[in-house]
């Protein structure tokens, strides 16, 4: 084992994420959501004024539709006033769109990411990185021999620069318009940062290309951008990691995905998310799939106040699949609102859909979900899988499938379970020798183990360990 892997198996996870710096910003908006702020985030990217017209159109469909209120059994978004956040704060970095060698960034944001582990991760299990500080990548690279056959891994606001008629093309085009919904209008009016990959046709990349999502400062909002091109026959796994340290004021975390999934192309998206108990995490998450293209949505969702989370896979095309596996985990205090969506829009289409949910302390987990098999979607098949664990009387855990069939020839299966953690179990394995905590610590860890089995085994033990924190009541 490397000397950088014995100081991470060292340093204790709940250090690594709950560490605070102090703000030094180059340039920071006012709060709130209005044109000025707008044009000052265009300004400092120099952005062409395609984009800025498309920042300013998304903010005036903002500034129109009404916040989200009328959801059964939505988590409670009194408390989010987004003109009480700052929008843009740009790190004070020498090198603008993200540095090459982790040596060339501040000691203090170097600092940062070597506690996350992530230039060790980088080292060891990946084909790229980028690394987001606030509301700028300071740190990016790809393996040369990616670079060769053609593979882009950079940051979004490189890629309206340097690849100005994709960006163009596909940045919130087809897949997630500014109109879908109040928060895509926001992020689409103050989008910073995130990854912009393209693939090209027949390339697979056998190593995972990771981004890394850090909020430092107190009252901001991160509103990441990730756009995914996979060209027919390539193959990707991209993975996101996001967190932020817990202060009293609330935080904003608003990130845009876009996915295009080629003709028998596969694109599979990870995300291990922690955020503190005082940031909401409302995100927009979609792919569009084409004939015999495959996508697939990993995610674990912990820590912050409230979620909503529901990716979305539109199957285009005949034969497309879609597969989604998500954790969900809710202490004292937390809503985590996650699910899926998917639209069967053409023949011998298939999706899978398997929530776990784990809830606490009077924490609320709910799964909320759309299947819609369209007319002429024949021999199309879902089926939807949501297990709940529950440690307490307290604590609650709802399932709110929604199925819209239009077609008769389809195979349409639903499960749902609910069960509270046994007292016969935690016996069984206190017999064993273990105590009650590394039982039911166990028990939570076979429960989750889809979702791990299906991650790079740095990124499952990580997973495993924040939920440990969680059932501790250690993390924000």
């Amino acid at each position: 084992m490397s000397s950088d892997q014995d100081h991470l198996k060292e340093t204790d996870t709940e250090e690594r994420f709950e560490f605070k710096k102090e703000q030094r910003a180059a340039v920071k908006s006012d709060k709130g959501l209005t044109e000025e702020v707008v044009r000052l985030i265009s300004e400092d990217k120099d952005e062409p004024e395609w984009m800025l017209q498309r920042r300013l159109r998304a903010l005036e469909h903002y500034q129109n539709m009404p916040m989200p209120t009328d959801w059964p059994g939505q988590p409670d978004l009194s408390g989010l006033d987004v003109e009480e956040i700052v929008p843009y704060i740009r790190p004070d970095v020498d090198k603008r769109g993200g540095a090459d060698d982790w040596d060339d960034l501040p000691d203090d944001i170097k600092d940062t990411f070597d506690k996350l582990g992530i230039p060790e991760a980088e080292r060891n299990a990946l084909s790229g990185v980028g690394a987001q500080y606030e509301s700028e990548v300071v740190y990016q690279n790809m393996q040369e021999q990616w670079e060769e056959k053609g593979v882009i891994f950079c940051n979004m606001d490189e890629a309206v620069q340097e690849h100005e008629d994709l960006v163009r093309e596909y940045f919130m085009t087809k897949c997630v318009p500014p109109s879908d919904n109040k928060f895509a209008a926001l992020h689409g009016a103050v989008w910073s940062g995130g990854s912009f990959v393209y693939v090209p046709e027949g390339v697979t990349v056998q190593m995972p290309v990771q981004a890394y999502f850090r909020m430092n400062s107190e009252g901001m909002g991160q509103f990441e951008h990730t756009l995914i091109i996979a060209e027919e026959g390539s193959e990707v796994h991209y993975i996101e990691g996001c967190s932020a340290p817990k202060y009293s004021a609330f935080n904003l975390h608003s990130g845009g995905v876009e996915v295009f999934v080629g003709e028998d192309a596969h694109v599979q998206y990870s995300t291990v998310q922690n955020w503190s108990k005082n940031t909401y995490n409302l995100n927009t998450k979609r792919a569009i799939v084409e004939a015999g293209g495959r996508m697939e949505w990993v995610s674990g969702s912990m820590g912050s106040k409230s979620t909503m989370l529901y990716p979305c896979s539109i199957l285009k095309g005949r034969g497309a699949s879609a597969n989604q596996i998500s954790i969900a985990f809710a202490g004292e205090g937390q809503d985590i609102d996650t699910g899926a969506k998917v639209y069967h829009n053409a023949p011998n289409t298939n999706s899978t859909i398997e929530s776990k949910s784990i809830s606490k302390d009077g924490g609320r987990t709910n799964y909320r979900g759309l299947v819609h098999i369209s007319e002429g979607a024949v021999d199309s098949s879902t089926s939807v899988e949501c297990d709940a664990l529950m440690f307490d009387n307290e604590s609650t855990s709802d399932t709110m499938p929604y199925m819209e069939i239009n077609e008769n020839r389809v195979n349409v299966a639903h499960e749902a379970t609910v069960g509270k953690i046994g007292d016969e179990d935690v016996f069984y394995l206190q017999s064993r020798g273990l105590d009650d905590d590394d039982a039911k610590q166990m028990i939570v860890s076979g429960f989750i183990e889809p979702i791990t089995e299906e991650l790079p085994i740095e990124y499952a033990v990580e997973l495993n360990r924040l939920i440990e924190l969680e059932m501790e009541g250690s993390l924000g």
